[in-house]
């Protein structure tokens, strides 16, 4: 199986910077796309960033500008940088990642999903 495992959330004020890291482990051949998601309370959740396997990036409206999505392919890491954060950034943040891993003498694509970390914006 594969993990997902975010790390970097936290708690910063209006205009600051927070950096998140997810890191996948487990049975992986090969990852695909990875992205973050989040999901505000009363509010679905929500793509904030994605990056193909070549590192073609997408974002949110709502991020432009402001977040940057990277990744490891070494290291089966995705970071999102997260700069001038507002109130309306504070959310649980997903980290989301399409892997083929292996599964007994086969491989099995699957979308796999971190435990979500918190991001508070708050004066």
């Amino acid at each position: 199986q594969v993990q997902l495992v975010e790390s970097g959330g936290g708690l910063v004020q209006p205009g600051g910077s927070l950096r998140l890291s997810c890191a996948a482990s487990g049975s992986i051949f090969r990852i695909n796309s990875m992205g973050w998601y989040r999901q505000a309370p009363g509010k679905q959740r929500e793509l904030v960033a994605s990056i193909t396997s070549d590192e073609v990036t997408n974002y949110a409206d709502s991020v432009k500008g402001r977040f940057t999505i990277s990744r490891d392919n070494v290291k089966n890491t995705v970071f999102l940088q997260m700069n001038s954060l507002k109130f309306e950034d504070t959310a649980a943040y997903y980290c989301n990642a399409d892997v083929l891993a292996y599964s007994g003498n086969y491989y099995k694509r699957s979308d796999y999903w971190g435990q979500g970390t918190q991001v508070t914006v708050s004066s």
